[in-house]
């Protein structure tokens, strides 16, 4: 077998890693991944002659006899992960690693785009934040690079741990710790433990820092012993931004200021109240690696969200905000709560299940609609089989396919429709409709 030292010295001659035969820029390092329902040593011959210069491989039965082009491993996702492991610490730039129950990828492009105002930053492409994800952006760092910006997500615990193994985060930020994924964490405490996992390996780390949303008593409770810089919305001891939402009605203004500076005033292309400790994370990151405070605002009010998550969409029929993209009891009551506030006429709700919450789920679905029903929209719509268990009051679809239907047969004008789920309930498929 080839050693991760042997197989890092191709990788410098061979920069570009692939794990789909159907995308292989020439010269590029096939891996052969295996999943569920495919096998990717199928597909390293195919991967060879699309024109990758070698292919990593885990079975030795694909390795064409002879051909050094094959790089026979014991297991090729392990052996990619340590490849991005031993390539990032080879490196030694800054990284800063994000993970949370919410916001992780909002903050991750935020915290990007603030210190682009200054450095050269790679950071994590759309979510890929998983064990596939996060060694292939990795392994996509260069020497022109000067920081990296890495979001890692976990619905199992010990996943944060294993990628954290991976990254070697010099910085993390935890956005913060709700309910989701209860089917897989077991409890919320299992939440806490799992996403605390990223703070265990920052406090066996010399030098290595935080930035901690000083309003979450939850993560400043798992805090100890770890440097921090710390944010929040209310005046405390050792804060180094302070600042609150000023306006929300539908985009996000917002001040923040350092202890006896100048109060800034920034107004964004965010939804939601909820979007305040996103942005003053952002913010703490850019004052703590010297970003020039004009170009932490600029920054800000610049950044436009993308991939249904928190945007505005004003269509020929109605105003919608969509944001399909993740569904759990927190992120629901945030994202409900901001809209029960917000100064439009005709408002209506359009809400996908929350799924993996385990025994927990019927409780959650049960609470979210009597929160509906309080709140007194103009209309609601609900999706999915773990409402259609509660035999609500409000109109039910067993899928989307069924609502575009209705749309079709009776189109809506007139409202402002907040479009909430997950990303697997194809709620995104809605506003071509509406």
């Amino acid at each position: 077998m080839m050693s991760i030292e042997e197989l890092y010295s191709i990788y410098l001659a061979h920069p570009v890693v692939t794990t789909d035969s159907r995308t292989c820029p020439p010269g590029a390092i096939f891996f052969a991944l295996r999943g569920e329902n495919f096998d990717g040593n199928v597909y390293a011959s195919k991967a060879l002659q699309q024109g990758c210069a070698y292919a990593v491989i885990d079975r030795s039965e694909f390795a064409a006899r002879g051909d050094e082009r094959y790089i026979l491993t014991d297991n090729a996702l392990l052996t990619m992960q340590r490849l991005a492991a031993l390539h990032r610490e080879r490196l030694g730039l800054p990284v800063i690693q994000i993970t949370g129950t919410n916001g992780k990828t909002t903050t991750k492009e935020l915290v990007s785009a603030v210190l682009e105002r200054k450095y050269r930053v790679l950071h994590t492409e759309a979510n890929y934040n998983n064990h596939i994800g996060v060694p292939r952006t990795l392994l996509r760092l260069t020497r022109d690079h000067e920081i990296a910006v890495i979001e890692t997500g976990a619905n199992h615990p010990g996943e944060i741990a294993q990628l954290t193994a991976i990254v070697h985060p010099d910085y993390g930020i935890i956005t913060n710790v709700g309910r989701a994924h209860l089917e897989g964490f077991g409890s919320f405490e299992g939440v806490v433990h799992t996403k605390g996992e990223l703070y265990d390996y920052l406090r066996t780390k010399k030098g290595s820092a935080i930035f901690l949303n000083n309003d979450s008593a939850v993560l400043c409770g798992i805090a100890g012993g770890l440097t921090t810089y710390r944010y929040g919305t209310k005046p405390a001891e050792g804060l180094m931004v302070e600042g609150d939402v000023t306006d929300c009605d539908p985009y996000v203004s917002f001040y923040w200021q350092e202890p006896g500076g100048e109060r800034h005033e920034v107004h964004t292309h965010l939804i939601g109240d909820y979007n305040i400790a996103n942005l003053l994370c952002a913010v703490t990151v850019g004052c703590r690696f010297g970003v020039a405070p004009a170009d932490i605002d600029a920054a800000l009010s610049a950044y436009i969200p993308s991939n249904n998550r928190s945007q505005l969409k004003q269509t020929d029929h109605n105003t919608l905000i969509i944001d399909a993209y993740n569904a759990n009891p927190t992120s629901m009551h945030a994202a409900l709560k901001n809209f029960s506030e917000l100064h439009a006429a005709h408002k209506m709700v359009i809400l996908g299940e929350m799924r993996e919450l385990g025994a927990e789920s019927h409780d959650e679905h049960l609470e979210l609609c009597d929160f509906l029903t309080r709140a007194g929209f103009d209309k609601v719509w609900l999706i999915g089989e773990c409402f259609e268990q509660l035999h609500p009051s409000f109109p039910t679809f067993h899928s989307v396919d069924e609502v575009i239907a209705e749309l079709q047969q009776h189109p809506l004008s007139g409202y402002t429709i907040l479009i909430k789920g997950s990303n697997a309930g194809h709620l995104f498929r809605l506003p071509d409709y509406l």
